[in-house]
């Protein structure tokens, strides 16, 4: 298996973070510094990062309903909760991406770096859909321009998104890429403001009834979904 692979496996990080670990020397194998992320190792090589062993642990893969005020970070260095703190598991979980201290709703955590990996790569076009509150209420015109897409304040044209209204000012918004802030800025782009977000769905996952602060790890029949959503086979590998 090629080292950023491996590492990824071990939960370490995500692929690219493997990836930039290696790189940047912290990665030995045999007690040797190794650069190069397709080296090929095993659980017989010896790998450590930072002087600590590391192997292949069982993967695990949960959903959480995060609240406001928690982080999406596997540990925080404020006094602010990390997401990781509401997950009860002895895995060296990290988030699937993230949501903002102030936003709500499904979250990922994983230690399936590979997985992860998939699930947030643009290539891959992963769906979100989130539920809006906006200040005001939004006319046809600026929903369209949701839908069409937007131009946000660094000069970058969103992807077009499907938008639904639920009430006159909370509208559902289904992206295909996550960039920072993504949904604050298309309400700004549009001359309005959000006043609440929750995360409602990722690719084929629903929130549900999992109440806020609550997290579950994710059963068969979810996880087979999850992985045809990041184009992988069952075992994990890509197709």
């Amino acid at each position: 298996m090629r080292l950023a692979k491996y590492l990824a496996h071990s939960g370490v990080a995500s692929r690219r973070r493997a990836e930039e670990l290696i790189t940047a020397g912290r990665v030995t194998v045999a007690g040797a510094v190794v650069t190069d992320p397709a080296r090929d190792v095993g659980e017989e090589s010896g790998v450590e990062v930072d002087g600590r062993p590391v192997a292949p642990e069982p993967r695990e893969i949960w959903m959480l309903n995060k609240p406001a005020g928690v982080v999406s970070t596997a540990r925080e260095p404020g006094r602010r909760p990390a997401v990781t703190d509401l997950v009860s598991s002895k895995r060296r979980l990290y988030p699937v991406g993230r949501l903002d201290a102030d936003s709500t709703g499904l979250l990922l955590l994983t230690n399936d770096g590979e997985l992860a990996n998939r699930l947030t790569h643009p290539r891959y076009e992963i769906s979100r859909t989130y539920r809006v509150r906006l200040r005001h209420s939004p006319d046809e015109a600026e929903l369209g321009a949701l839908r069409d897409g937007v131009m946000l304040d660094d000069g970058g044209l969103t992807l077009p998104a499907l938008v639904e209204r639920r009430s006159p000012r909370v509208i559902e918004l289904t992206l295909r890429e996550g960039r920072n802030r993504q949904v604050r800025r298309m309400a700004e782009a549009i001359g309005n403001e959000v006043v609440s977000l929750t995360r409602i769905r990722f690719a084929s996952l629903e929130l549900g009834r999992l109440g806020e602060g609550e997290a579950r790890p994710l059963g068969t029949p979810e996880l087979r979904r999850l992985w045809k959503d990041a184009r992988l086979d069952e075992r994990g590998g890509g197709r």
